[in-house]
């Protein structure tokens, strides 16, 4: 945080809007490293302590929303112990500390969210929401339809059983399938591992949709800010 002024740190804190906050400064409530400042545009630094009434207060940090492509080989963290690139090192000019939600396999792309704000990372995360989450998967093979009726039924992998999942057969090729495949969970690689269980291994996979998320022609490797409906449709859920 660079210096501001008293009376922006106090709106941004949420104590009050500007113009009140200089009635409070005024009043001469508030204290800065234990001092009692009653000037509204007195520079305050990140390192002060400030209180009003006897009480400290912090700025609140801005709210941000982002949905990325995720290319091929760039892992779904904040940092790396093996020096790859990561999902943070492709946003740029974002000064909040924003961390991925949930993960995409270094060899998945498609959508990825990042936010710093917790709560809107449990709407997306928390299984009790049950949140879709939509594949483009290309598979080894010529899929045929008795497959939709074995995803519908659950696919038991690593002793587990997987929930029922839709599958849509886009297109079928010479020796490949393209399939769309929708699942609530999230176990690790679990749509590779579902695939390869039914004896169609995946060659690329890419996540298309997030819920009410939707990655429609963003390109790979971009991102752009969530807007404000998007946003609210995810809180509200």
């Amino acid at each position: 945080m660079n210096e501001i002024r008293l009376q922006k740190y106090l709106a941004v804190a949420g104590i009050a809007s500007r113009r009140k906050a200089d009635e409070i400064i005024k009043k001469g409530i508030v204290e800065i490293n234990g001092k009692i400042v009653t000037e509204p545009w007195y520079k305050v630094k990140e390192s002060d302590c400030v209180k009003v009434g006897g009480k400290k207060i912090y700025p609140q940090e801005k709210m941000v929303y982002i949905m990325l492509n995720k290319p091929l080989n760039v892992v779904s963290t904040t940092k790396d112990e093996f020096s790859r690139k990561t999902v943070i090192d492709l946003i740029s000019g974002v000064k909040e500390r924003i961390y991925p939600v949930g993960r995409l396999d270094y060899e998945t792309t498609g959508l990825l969210i990042l936010t710093n704000d917790g709560k809107f990372a449990y709407k997306l995360t928390h299984p009790k929401h049950e949140i879709e989450k939509t594949y483009i998967a290309e598979v080894k093979g010529i899929v045929d339809n008795k497959l939709i009726e074995t995803f519908k039924k659950g696919i038991y992998f690593d002793n587990f059983k997987a929930s029922p999942a839709k599958l849509k057969i886009l297109k079928r090729s010479k020796d490949t399938s393209i399939l769309e495949i929708k699942i609530h969970e999230g176990k690790k690689h679990q749509i590779r591992k579902m695939c390869d269980v039914v004896g169609y291994p995946v060659i690329s996979l890419k996540r298309v949709a997030l819920g009410c998320l939707k990655l429609d022609d963003l390109p790979e490797g971009e991102w752009r800010y969530l807007t404000k409906e998007e946003v609210e449709n995810v809180m509200n859920l």
